[in-house]
């Protein structure tokens, strides 16, 4: 059988990769080592003890050399933006550079680099990868397929069905597992479609038909992000904030400000995305995918021992996610285990079937991340951003929202959402209670991680983003079928679009029909003035 692809592949400026590698460096040049470093960086890494901590690592002699090194790290982020987007080295090995330059810049204590790039994130994305490469060795995903899609018909009815029910899915259960599970289930029905369209042996594929598919997928469980605490990390960390100034929010009272807005923003993700690509796409009728995909299940009989033992191993991974207190990563590493031991996927092939290039370029991120934390780069430019709302006299209600929402949902595209929450909240939950307007700080803090919840237009912003990348290959070819430049231009205006939402919906809609208890400002400006909040061991409480 011969194959021909157009990948919509980059192409003009955006191919010449030795002139964006060239671009690059010389951003990380000029900004990291010959712009000035400006004084009020030197201020705040004085002020916070920052400096301090980098001189007892052994790092930086003095204040003047620590803000050097937090301009280093500042000088990284516009190179690794590029280098991302453009892939003008492959994205694994950019990655991998981010350790490497604080190796050999000595940005961070040698002992902590490699625990930044080897922590409990990837291990828990090693392992939800190869939990992709089990369910479809065995079939499970086409039985979910079958589940969740198989009663659809048509080009539109799956995709609304498709963007709403993941939304909501991704509201209460691992969203980056039901990526993993569903990736193989989109490649699988445009498979189907653009074979049943092909004649003569030739499979002519149709390469926005699986971006469609897979980036509707991704956002969809993205946005769902915001609908209940159970839906990630950051969600917990806020609440452990509010819990240090004594004003705790329930799992209910969360999901009466958050779930409302969860099936408006599927809805808005397949109208979107449609809009988006229905001038480009070749085949719309998606039946033949989706029939083809019910007619190998149904000759697959009755689920056989390897299907359940997969089955099986995705509900104790997801239990263990949920009930135990062993982090993400350990219960991860299951998916790595368990298939071998019980014969149902070979070692080898569970080897060859991770994206170890996503793999690679998420922990870069995750080292990326660090290095702002810990210089205090991340804190300056959230204290610049916070000056510039005050100025520009968006320092209370709906304006600071506005402000914290659009600057946190920046940044998450950037860190890991969880990170960026984690930096945030201790300097938005003091702003709120001083803007003494009612219900702060619920509401600065419900700004702050419903915004986080939109990593849409970086790939290093969401392990969402990573597997459907890693996973989204052809199956006859193997290729990939999204570039990471496709994340910026198909994610970022509906970055956009979310944050507007949130702002017309949950600002102006949710927080004023469900209101906020009177008494919460109240309490937390008592604990407030009273100095007792401690929000580092809220954050470090919530995390665990």
């Amino acid at each position: 059988m011969s194959h021909e692809i157009d990948t919509g592949g980059q192409g003009g400026i955006l191919a010449n990769k030795t002139l964006w590698l060239i671009v690059g460096i010389a951003f990380f040049v000029v900004v990291g080592f010959i712009l000035p470093t400006p004084e009020s960086l030197v201020e705040t890494i004085d002020k916070h003890g920052i400096a301090n901590k980098l001189i007892d690592w052994g790092i930086a002699e003095n204040l003047d050399h620590a803000a050097d090194k937090a301009m280093t790290v500042l000088g990284i982020i516009p190179m690794a933006i590029i280098f991302f987007a453009t892939e003008a080295i492959p994205i694994g090995l950019t990655g991998i550079l981010m350790p490497l330059l604080a190796y050999f810049l000595g940005l961070l204590p040698r002992g902590m680099i490699g625990k930044t790039f080897a922590g409990d994130a990837p291990l828990f994305l090693l392992g939800v990868l190869a939990m992709g490469v089990a369910v479809v060795d065995v079939g499970l995903h086409k039985r979910l397929a079958t589940w969740i899609l198989g009663w659809t018909r048509g080009f539109y009815t799956p995709i609304f069905v498709l963007c709403i029910s993941m939304a909501i899915i991704g509201s209460f259960i691992s969203a980056h597992a039901m990526c993993a599970f569903m990736t193989p289930v989109m490649m699988a029905v445009y498979f189907g479609v653009v074979s049943e369209k092909s004649s003569g042996g030739r499979i002519e594929h149709d390469p926005n038909l699986a971006k469609f598919l897979l980036f509707a997928l991704c956002f969809a469980l993205n946005v769902g992000g915001v609908g209940s605490p159970a839906a990630g990390g950051r969600n917990v960390i806020m609440m452990g904030f509010w819990q240090g100034y004594n004003v705790p929010m329930d799992f209910f009272t969360w999901m009466t400000y958050g779930f409302p807005m969860v099936p408006v923003l599927g809805l808005i993700v397949a109208v979107y995305m449609i809009v988006l690509f229905s001038g480009k796409i070749k085949h719309k009728d998606l039946t033949p995918g989706l029939a083809a995909m019910k007619e190998e299940t149904r000759k697959m009989g009755k689920m056989k021992y390897a299907e359940y033992v997969t089955f099986a191993m995705l509900i104790v991974i997801l239990g263990l996610w949920i009930f135990a207190d062993l982090g993400l990563g350990g219960p991860a590493l299951l998916a790595l285990i368990i298939p071998v031991i019980f014969r149902t996927t070979a070692w080898n092939k569970i080897l060859g079937g991770i994206s170890w290039d996503a793999w690679f370029m998420y922990c870069g991120a995750l080292t990326l991340g660090a290095l702002l934390k810990e210089t205090g780069a991340a804190l300056w430019l959230a204290q610049s951003v916070m000056g510039i709302l005050s100025y520009a006299g968006m320092s209370q209600g709906f304006g600071l929202w506005v402000g914290l929402s659009s600057f946190s949902g920046l940044m998450t595209n950037f860190m890991s959402d969880a990170g960026t929450t984690a930096l945030l909240g201790p300097i938005v939950i003091p702003m709120g209670i001083m803007s003494e307007v009612a219900g702060e700080p619920w509401a600065s803090g419900l700004a702050v991680a419903f915004a986080t919840s939109f990593a849409h237009f970086l790939i290093v912003g969401t392990p969402n983003n990573a597997i459907v990348y890693g996973l989204g290959t052809y199956p006859d070819t193997g290729e990939r079928a999204i570039a990471p430049i496709d994340f910026l231009k198909y994610g970022f205006i509906l970055w956009v679009i979310c944050l507007v939402v949130v702002w017309v919906l949950a600002f102006g809609v949710m927080f004023k029909i469900v209101g906020f208890p009177p008494e919460v400002l109240e309490t937390a400006t008592k604990v407030f003035e009273s100095g007792a909040a401690d929000l580092s061991k809220a954050a470090e409480g919530a995390a665990h």
